[in-house]
């Protein structure tokens, strides 16, 4: 059966699900048919300053700081990241603002017509790219800041050509497709380096190999963390340190991760574009973005929605749930509404998380790749485990039952954020 080519004025909600039927696969890593329909839209060569920011975890932190810095400076900035949380708009902001559906249905339309012309088909997400690239292109935006979607050799944000790379960390995550070693996945997120253009790595962990070689192939300048740049928590917990040959700034720790504030920092200050210390303080004080680490008063309850869903990302919820928990003593217990994907490492992940979380509150995911109860119930073998139908259920009955002393962490997958955001969405 034939989907049905919707029009200019049909949904987003159509559009989205006709991208969703066009191609054989979800996924399908490689350049050769994005190409084609790249040079149809003219989207290859943007009359604009781009930073392309891969990694295994804290692209979205580092790319909204980015973003909120240079909105600050009052540059037209054109951000792309994925994937959306709550609506598909998320995905693109112009000066900040999530992108209208309009603009959306209409650069649908015209990557569809690009498409047939060169007689390809494209995944959801290279159809989804090229319509965030075009709007760019039509509102003319001065800077393009494009997050990854998966690896970076490969990945539909590589047809673009980037004036400074950033990867952020390696881990090992979407092994299928990106190789079962650092080394292997390190290699296809260097795939985003260029010849002669700064590279930041913002990794707080040995600087791979793979990353080196492809700097040195491309005359590319690698400033890496703790070797070129360096940051430090100052003891009054509301200020930082950055630190890089011949620059020293103090600047205020913001609402995300201080380790990519610094990457986009370093960024900043490789970029050649004229940015001030007080307005880079004054984009980290407003960048914020929803599931990473994101803490919200419910109910008079501290909640903390977070996204990580390999180990790398839980060490990186846990550095910060320390600090949080240095700083506010009076939160003496961790409570966890907490759900996974089956194909996750589900026992590595929560081994890291029983050694802050004592009591959790668990469901099955209402999607296809959601793990099981009984394999949620393996992995949290010997802790205190409440089972509800449905994550919904079991955040109305945490928030009911925990005291003032309890922190309330909502992690493990987009999907679990996703659900309780659905659930405080209906009670409004």
């Amino acid at each position: 059966m034939t989907q049905q080519t919707p029009h200019s004025d049909d949904t987003l909600t159509t559009w989205l699900d006709y991208w969703s039927h066009v191609h054989v696969t979800g996924i399908d890593l490689g350049l050769e048919r994005v190409i084609p329909v790249a040079e149809k839209l003219g989207v290859m060569k943007p009359n604009a300053k781009v930073f392309t920011v891969a990694g295994t975890n804290g692209k979205g932190s580092t790319t909204t700081t980015l973003a909120a810095i240079l909105n600050a400076q009052g540059y037209n900035v054109g951000l792309y990241q994925s994937p959306h949380i709550y609506r598909f708009n998320e995905r693109v902001k112009l000066a900040g603002q999530e992108v209208d559906d309009q603009s959306l249905i209409d650069a649908f339309v015209l990557v569809d017509q690009a498409r047939r012309e060169c007689g390809l088909s494209l995944s959801f997400f290279e159809a989804t790219t090229l319509a965030a690239f075009l709007i760019f292109k039509q509102k003319q935006c001065d800077v393009w800041i494009l997050e990854v979607g998966l690896g970076g050799r490969l990945d539909v944000v590589n047809v673009i050509d980037p004036d400074i790379a950033v990867i952020t960390n390696i881990g090992l995550d979407h092994v299928d497709w990106l190789g079962d070693t650092i080394e292997k996945i390190a290699f296809e997120k260097a795939g985003i380096i260029r010849p002669n253009i700064p590279v930041i790595f913002g990794g707080n962990q040995p600087l791979p190999q793979a990353i080196q070689d492809k700097a040195l192939e491309s005359n590319a300048n690698l400033y890496a963390l703790n070797r070129d740049y360096f940051y430090q928590l100052n003891d009054d917990g509301l200020s930082w340190c950055f630190a890089s040959s011949g620059t020293t700034l103090k600047l205020p720790t913001g609402h995300l991760a201080i380790e990519n504030i610094s990457t986009a920092v370093a960024a900043i200050l490789v970029s050649g574009l004229p940015i001030s210390q007080s307005t880079i303080a004054q984009g980290i004080q407003h960048a914020s973005l929803q599931g990473r680490f994101e803490i919200r008063q419910i109910q008079n309850k501290t909640v903390i929605f977070d996204a990580g869903h390999n180990p790398h990302g839980v060490e990186f919820l846990l550095n910060q749930l320390r600090k949080f928990l240095k700083y506010n003593k009076q939160y003496t217990e961790v409570v966890a509404v907490f759900s996974m994907l089956a194909d996750k490492d589900i026992a590595s992940v929560t081994d890291l998380l029983k050694t802050t979380v004592k009591n959790w509150f668990i469901a099955t995911l209402d999607v296809p790749r959601a793990a099981p109860m009984q394999q949620l119930n393996e992995a949290l073998a010997g802790q205190q485990v409440h089972e509800f139908s449905s994550i919904q259920q079991a955040f109305e009955i945490v928030l009911k039952q925990c005291n003032n002393n309890q922190l309330i962490l909502v992690c493990g997958s987009f999907h679990t954020l996703e659900a309780v955001w659905e659930y405080l969405e209906e009670c409004q």
